[in-house]
């Protein structure tokens, strides 16, 4: 496939299914997993502390950049 022909949604969507796999596997089952080799991959699974902040760190930037545009919406329209 071209790199003209792929539309900004479509590779959306891949990225996100791609952040989603590797997100789950390196919170979720790399604890129940040998190692990798991978460097990334090896710190994530033996960190107890930090585990989690890369993947809620989408669910709340999201929020904050949707709660920041209403309130930029309702100030504008006052």
């Amino acid at each position: 496939m071209v790199l003209s022909q792929v539309n900004s949604g479509h590779l959306t969507i891949a990225l996100s299914i791609l952040f989603f796999i590797l997100g789950s596997y390196a919170v979720l089952f790399s604890a129940l997993t040998p190692s990798t080799g991978i460097a990334l991959f090896d710190i994530i699974a033996h960190d107890t502390h930090y585990k989690y902040f890369f993947i809620l760190l989408v669910p709340t930037t999201s929020y904050f950049v949707i709660a920041n545009w209403v309130g930029w919406q309702y100030f504008r329209n006052s």
